[in-house]
C-alpha cells in the first residue's frame, strides 16, 4: 500500500516509515476518550490516516505492540473523523498476566468501550475495518486469515469523505515502539446483508 496518501493527525515526535510500513513511538499522556463514564476529554493520540470517498471498502492492518509494558499502551486502527466522532480498536496493555482486546466507538462526544481479557502472552494482532456507507464492522485475527467479529456499528458522521488509519498512544506516563505492517485496503469483505428484511 503506497502510506505517501497518508498524512498525520497530530504527528508523533518519534516515527518512521520502513519497507514493511510505520513504526511509531508513543509519547507519554495521549489517548482518544470522550466523556463517557470517566467524564474526562482526551484527544491528543497520533492517527496516521489517508481518505477517501469510497462507500463500500476494507482497510487491514497488523499492529506489532512487542514494546508495551505500561497500563493503558495501545495502539491499533482508527477512523478519526475529529474529536468528538471516531472509533478505534486495539490491544491496551493491562498488565503481566492479561491486557484487553478491544474498541471504541464515539458519536457526538460520547464514546463507549467494548472490551474482552486476553493473555498478555499475545504481542501482534490484525485488525480489519469495513465500510457499508455510514456502518462499519471490525474484525481482528491472530494470524491474519481467520477474522472474527468485534462489532457492528454506526457512526453519525460516517457518510461521504472519511479518514482512516492506525493510531498509537500511552495514555499514563510512558512510551513504547509500535509497528504497523501489512495495510491495505480491499474490496469491502463485509457482504451486503440478506437476510430478514427491514421492517
Amino acid at each position: 500500500m503506497d502510506l505517501s496518501s497518508f498524512a498525520w493527525t497530530r504527528e508523533p515526535e518519534r516515527w518512521a516509515l520502513t519497507g514493511e510500513g510505520l513504526e511509531v513511538v508513543t509519547q507519554p499522556r495521549t489517548d482518544l476518550w470522550q466523556r463517557t463514564y470517566y467524564h474526562f476529554q482526551n484527544d491528543n493520540a497520533p492517527a496516521f490516516q489517508m481518505e477517501t470517498e469510497e462507500k463500500y471498502f476494507s482497510f487491514v492492518a497488523k499492529a506489532d505492540f512487542t514494546d508495551s509494558r505500561h497500563r493503558f499502551d495501545q495502539c491499533g486502527i482508527v477512523m478519526y473523523l475529529n474529536s468528538e466522532n471516531w472509533l478505534k480498536a486495539s490491544v491496551e496493555y493491562e498488565n503481566e498476566a492479561f491486557q484487553h482486546l478491544g474498541s471504541v466507538v464515539t458519536n457526538q462526544g460520547y464514546s463507549d468501550w467494548a472490551t474482552t481479557a486476553i493473555p498478555a502472552s499475545v504481542k501482534t494482532m490484525w485488525y480489519r475495518l469495513s465500510r457499508r456507507e455510514d456502518d462499519y464492522r471490525i474484525e481482528c485475527a491472530e494470524d491474519g486469515v481467520r477474522f472474527r467479529q468485534m462489532r457492528v456499528c454506526h457512526l453519525h458522521a460516517g457518510r461521504g469523505r472519511v479518514r482512516f488509519g492506525v493510531y498509537a498512544c500511552s495514555p499514563e506516563d510512558s512510551s513504547f515502539r509500535a509497528v504497523f505492517s501489512h495495510l491495505a485496503l480491499l474490496p469491502c469483505q463485509w457482504p451486503a446483508h440478506n437476510g430478514q428484511p427491514p421492517d
